[in-house]
Parts: structure tokens; C-alpha cells; sequence
């Protein structure tokens, strides 16, 4: 079954699909022509557990500057020593997860996704082989947790709600499960593979 569900996905992520960014949900939003992206790469790890897939997700540290406590991929820029954003997503889950490289599988990846702070991110799916011991960052992650994959590839379970950003209402996505309240390019890259999906 879980064989199945993976070959499933891989078939999903082949295809061709568009870009997703922050102001999907806010198309009056004009954008500088001149702007400059950065490649960043996240990854979005399946593991087993329990007889079903779990997605690994972090909270990130209510100290730092950018995003305090928010609910995020394990990722981030790519740097200089990178081939590529895929290998800047694995060695980012290195240092803000502990997940061993050698133990991940890359099914594929979705899209790049426009983030308000100027990133072009790369969501790459990933299967996790087997269980490992989970060692946040300090000073980066709060905490590392899982929600069950079915809960984040239910397009059902999405809500879009806004709130008032530099001075203009800005609509978009949230995911919520239990304590965890995911919104803002997390959830609207969740979305993205929600509708890869169906």
C-alpha cells in the first residue's frame, strides 16, 4: 500500500504545473518588475508511522528576527557550496532536524513558490526511510512535529482568512490541526501539492 501511495505521488510530481507565491490570493498586488529572487529549497518529509504518513513539519523559534514561531518546512537558502536548491532543502533538514540525507528518498518536487521576502523556494517531497532521532536547532527550531499527510492533502481543510499587512488587507491560506495553526507560504505550498494531488 505505502508502495503504491509513493509511486502515486512521483506520478503527481512529474507533471507540469504553474508557480504559486504569497499573493495568489491578492491579485491586485502589483509587483516590482526589477526584483530580485533568491533560490531557497524546503523539504516536505513523509514518514511512516503508526500504518500512516506523516508530514514533518518545524515551529520555528519565537527569538528570530524573520517568521518568530511560525510553522514551517525544514529548508532554507541556497548557499554558495549547494549544487542546487534540492541539496540546499537535505542539508537544511541536516542542521535544523537532524534527518540523515542518506536516509531520505526525493519523490519529487513541486513548483517554485514567490515569497513576500523576495525567495523563489522549491518544496521538495521527500519519503524519510526509516525513523530517526530528531535534534532541533537551537536557536532556530522550537519544535519538530508531525500531522497526519491525509490532513494536509484534504483540500477541505483549507480556509482562507487575511489580515492587515503594510497597510492592505492580505488574504490567505490556512491549514490548521490541534495546536498548530499553519498559514502564509507553508500552507499555500501544502495547497499547491493538495492540488497536484486531486
Amino acid at each position: 500500500m505505502a508502495a503504491d501511495q509513493l509511486a502515486h505521488f512521483r506520478t503527481a510530481l512529474a507533471q507540469t504545473g504553474v508557480t504559486s507565491s504569497d499573493f495568489d490570493l491578492n491579485k491586485e498586488t502589483v509587483l516590482p518588475a526589477n526584483r530580485t529572487l533568491r533560490p531557497a529549497g524546503v523539504l516536505a518529509p513523509i514518514i511512516e508511522r503508526n500504518g500512516r504518513f506523516e508530514l514533518i513539519l518545524t515551529k520555528r523559534s519565537s527569538a528570530l528576527k524573520h517568521h518568530p514561531g511560525q510553522i514551517s518546512f525544514p529548508g532554507g537558502k541556497q548557499d554558495g557550496d549547494d549544487a542546487d536548491v534540492v541539496a540546499a532543502a537535505l542539508r537544511e533538514a541536516r542542521e535544523e532536524i537532524g534527518l540523515p540525507s542518506h536516509l531520505v528518498e526525493v519523490l519529487g518536487t513541486l513548483p517554485a513558490h514567490e515569497t513576500v521576502t523576495n525567495f523563489l523556494v522549491t518544496p521538495v517531497i521527500a519519503f524519510v526511510k526509516e525513523d530517526f532521532k530528531i535534534v532541533a536547532e537551537p536557536g532556530e527550531v522550537e519544535e519538530v512535529f508531525t500531522v497526519p499527510l491525509d490532513h494536509v492533502l484534504d483540500a477541505a481543510n483549507y480556509v482562507v482568512q487575511s489580515r492587515r499587512w503594510q497597510g492592505q488587507r492580505r488574504y490567505y491560506y490556512t491549514v490548521p490541526y490541534g495546536p498548530y495553526y499553519i498559514w502564509g507560504a507553508t500552507a499555500r505550498m501544502l495547497r499547491a501539492w493538495t492540488e497536484r494531488m486531486m
